[in-house]
């Protein structure tokens, strides 16, 4: 499916409608530093980019319908960088918010910011309130933000609410299955992903979404974050509305 032609098919139809279509969308971006690295620049003028290369992926995402868009912005590990590096990420969370909150109410874009708040600087943590807030009564695309994030973060974190639901008297051991543990996550109610993007041509998850990652497909471009455009996200589609999901049962295709 062409670009094109996925757009036209688009016209009229609500995306929930269309198996081919995924309804979220999570994106690793990954590679700003070798980009800049490549170009002789600082590892800083990579991060810029990639904060350009949100925006117009953000904008592209929500006009295409797509109902949910995760975008991995800062991990748990993320704090072992050099502080001048970290202190600079920051700075561009700070100034993307100023920036863009009131496009992203204007455009009925809802933010939700995933993650552990613990430690935060409560600049910041004022600052993902405010997104949060700001957006709330938003019904268009929900923005997910990983923002201090880690997969077995969120899943220890997850564990200890069902332990202490347990221990109060909550919860019957007997009762837990996948959907308590699900409801106990930073993405309750949200559809898993059913299409997980990262750029730069690496390979893995890196603590990222690992629960909700159990039947999503992956598309991994070569090439790195800030050179990802609208062209290559909806390549992305493409390649999704081709693949067979089984969810391990068998094909659905008619020539199975």
């Amino acid at each position: 499916m062409t670009a094109s032609v996925q757009r036209e098919a688009l016209s009229g139809v609500h995306p929930h409608e269309r198996a081919a279509f995924p309804r979220h969308v999570a994106i690793i971006m990954d590679g700003n530093g070798r980009w800049a690295k490549e170009r002789g620049l600082p590892r800083t003028e990579g991060h810029r980019q990639g904060v350009e290369t949100l925006r117009r992926i953000v904008r592209h995402a929500a006009k295409l319908g797509i109902s949910c868009l995760t975008l991995y912005s800062f991990s748990s590990e993320n704090w072992t960088r050099p502080e001048a590096e970290v202190s600079f990420l920051m700075g561009l969370l700070q100034r993307f918010v100023r920036r863009d909150l009131a496009e992203l109410v204007k455009a009925n874009i809802k933010v939700r910011v995933i993650g552990s708040r613990e430690g935060l600087s409560p600049s910041i943590a004022s600052l993902l309130d405010e997104a949060e807030a700001a957006t709330r009564g938003n019904s268009g695309m929900e923005l997910v933000v990983a923002f201090n994030y880690g997969a077995r973060d969120e899943l220890t974190r997850a564990m200890r609410k069902i332990a202490a639901d347990v221990a109060a008297g909550r919860l019957d051991p007997a009762k837990i299955d996948e959907s308590v543990i699900a409801s106990r996550l930073d993405t309750a109610d949200l559809p898993d992903p059913d299409l997980i993007i990262r750029t730069s041509g690496e390979q893995r998850l890196s603590n990222f979404l690992l629960w909700q990652a159990a039947y999503a497909e992956f598309f991994f471009p070569r090439f790195n974050w800030p050179d990802f455009d609208e062209k290559a996200f909806d390549e992305a589609l493409s390649v999704f509305a081709a693949r067979d999901r089984r969810y391990g049962g068998l094909s659905q295709k008619a020539d199975a």
